[in-house]
């Protein structure tokens, strides 16, 4: 399976023009959601979006990302500073998307955990980590 590309929503561009977020000392987490939610690139704020999947399972929900590593000059990279993995203990944890927000509010960007698309289950013992280190979540030329 393939993950993916971050995408931002449709607001995402102007918050970071404006200030709003502040990618090296805002704070960010990552979470996941299920096939029923209605993230899309309309989505706004994190508290408008449905369907996260349930805290069970070793699924906890809203996992730090930040602060982010920015790199560049004329070209700026954004990575994460550490994976959010999530381990499934008793059970599976089912998702279809995961989703960066902002912890006062407003919704960064997300990804489909499977470009298919279909759902991500990962099965006890087993971990689910979203790789923004390896490569960029997203750069900005």
């Amino acid at each position: 399976m393939a993950a993916g590309a971050w995408t931002f929503t449709n607001t995402t561009r102007t918050n970071l023009v404006n200030g709003i977020f502040d990618l090296d000392t805002d704070s960010f987490k990552c979470a996941l959601v299920t096939s029923s939610s209605n993230i899309s690139a309309t989505s706004t704020t994190w508290a408008g979006v449905t369907g996260e999947v349930a805290t069970a399972y070793g699924y906890t929900a809203g996992i730090t990302v930040s602060p982010f590593a920015l790199a560049g000059t004329t070209s700026v990279t954004v990575k994460f500073a550490s994976n959010p993995t999530w381990v499934a203990s008793g059970g599976s944890i089912v998702a279809r998307w995961a989703v960066i927000y902002e912890v006062s509010g407003n919704v960064l960007c997300y990804c489909l955990l499977d470009n298919t698309p279909a759902n991500v289950t990962v099965t006890t013992g087993n971990s689910l980590a979203i790789d923004g280190i390896t490569n960029a979540i997203f750069t900005i030329a």
